[in-house]
């Protein structure tokens, strides 16, 4: 049963996609079209060297077209924008974390008696993670122009809406004895959030921060191609120029900053939020 649900279904979306094997079987070639282009073969007798990279020529200077040396000849550039690709999300994160933050309580049911206020802000929350970040990035690149400032507000408003829902799921599985006891001793219902909510779940807001934040670097090099800075902008000029050699070295810079970030935000998981839960469980 669950495989004939399984075939109906693929064929539906085949159905709906204009899913054609013959496409694919044409369309799959052209993957290699990229690679080829990057290991190319320079024939005998030439002059000039075609293609990107040559066995003989692999590990020569930055003044050889085919070496791997020359694909980073503008290092410095792409470092810059890397970092400034960094701090668009740095910045974006955090102004989307308070802002969840500060959203994701009156959104929660058990902590509001009002529903209209519930409602209204969830909706808010839904509208902010409903318009994709690009496009957002594309409206604001006009009153503030090309630059990060338009990618850092487009970044900011999709992290409120996506981490507000996030951390409503957690309040909505806090243990409600600590806020039970404070409201009976007549606190108020900024203590009740501040000293019976906050401490259960701001392990878990921080985990998702750190996952959003990784989540960041990636869209703020994809907003980048709307003109809203970081190193996307610069990718999206060698791609239109096909400079082969620049794009595979931002490409692999990107994925090393990815790789870096992650591994930094797994030890910070594990050495302070893995501590809060520790000490949390323990009390």
């Amino acid at each position: 049963m669950t495989t004939a649900a399984v075939i109906l279904v693929f064929f539906i979306a085949a159905a709906w996609t204009e899913f054609s094997p013959e496409k694919i079987a044409a369309g799959i070639p052209r993957i290699g079209e990229y690679f080829g282009k990057l290991f190319s073969i320079e024939p005998k007798g030439s002059a000039h060297p075609i293609g990107v990279l040559a066995l003989p020529h692999l590990f020569g200077g930055v003044r050889e077209p085919q070496s791997i040396a020359y694909w980073f000849y503008r290092i410095g550039t792409y470092l810059s924008l890397l970092w400034q690709t960094i701090e668009m999300a740095i910045l974006s994160t955090a102004l989307g974390f308070g802002a969840a933050f500060a959203l994701s309580f009156p959104a929660t049911r058990i902590f509001v008696g009002s529903g209209t206020i519930v409602f209204v802000t969830r909706r808010l929350l839904e509208f902010m993670r409903s318009v994709p970040q690009v496009v957002l990035a594309f409206i604001l690149v006009w009153p503030f122009g090309i630059g990060p400032l338009a990618g850092v507000i487009a970044i900011a408003v999709h992290t409120t809406g996506t981490l507000g829902k996030l951390f409503c799921e957690l309040n909505e599985n806090v243990d409600l004895r600590p806020i039970d006891g404070i409201r009976s001793v007549g606190g108020s219902w900024l203590a009740l959030m501040r000293l019976g909510v906050v401490p259960q779940v701001l392990p878990g807001f921080l985990s998702y921060a750190l996952l959003r934040f990784e989540i960041n670097v990636r869209s703020s090099t994809i907003i980048g191609f709307v003109g809203a800075g970081g190193i996307g902008q610069e990718l999206k000029r060698v791609i239109g120029f096909n400079i082969y050699e620049e794009v595979s070295a931002i490409v692999i810079l990107i994925l090393l900053i990815v790789v870096v970030i992650d591994l930094i935000s797994e030890q910070i998981r594990h050495r302070f939020i893995g501590a809060q839960s520790f000490n949390a469980a323990t009390s």
